[in-house]
């Protein structure tokens, strides 16, 4: 009995927002990611491929800003330090998203670069968004991490 009267009332509060905001559901949207530097090493056409090394794995959802929504078929570069504490071709990679957004990315624990924390580069280039540059920063130890990549339509900033 509990749970339909709680049910109930939720489902009230839902019909007051929508009825008080003129019939329309509320909008929805994400918190663009942060940029951050591109840094000294980037280089165009890294190869296709979603391995870089053993480690490390990366994870997450490519979205819009405007709704949320997850976007497919998004190109992702990365690019980061080897094991050896220099950037290299082997640690350059094209990946894309699959039909729900998603990506992953298997490569080796970044080490520091310079007085740099560890780090992974990443960009974000989808038509109709603006791109996106920024950085995943391992956490000490650990072994897997994630990091949703939220983009702008271009429309959305003018």
């Amino acid at each position: 009995m509990r749970a339909a009267v709680r049910c109930f009332d939720i489902c009230l509060s839902a019909l007051l927002l929508v009825t008080m905001n003129g019939g329309a559901a509320l909008a929805v949207s994400c918190t663009p990611t942060p940029w951050d530097e591109v840094g000294p090493f980037y280089r165009q056409n890294a190869p296709v491929r979603s391995c870089l090394g053993r480690g490390y794995v990366l994870s997450g959802t490519v979205r819009s800003a405007a709704d949320c929504r997850p976007l497919p078929n998004i190109r992702i570069e990365v690019w980061q330090a080897g094991p050896g504490g220099e950037y290299d071709d082997g640690h350059r990679a094209t990946l894309y998203s699959d039909h729900a957004g998603r990506y992953h990315l298997e490569t080796d624990v970044p080490p520091p670069y310079g007085r740099r924390p560890p780090h992974i580069h990443i960009l974000v280039d989808a038509k109709g968004f603006e791109g996106l540059v920024t950085q995943h920063y391992p956490g000490k130890g650990k072994q897997r991490g994630s990091l949703d990549l939220v983009i702008v339509p271009e429309t959305d900033r003018k």
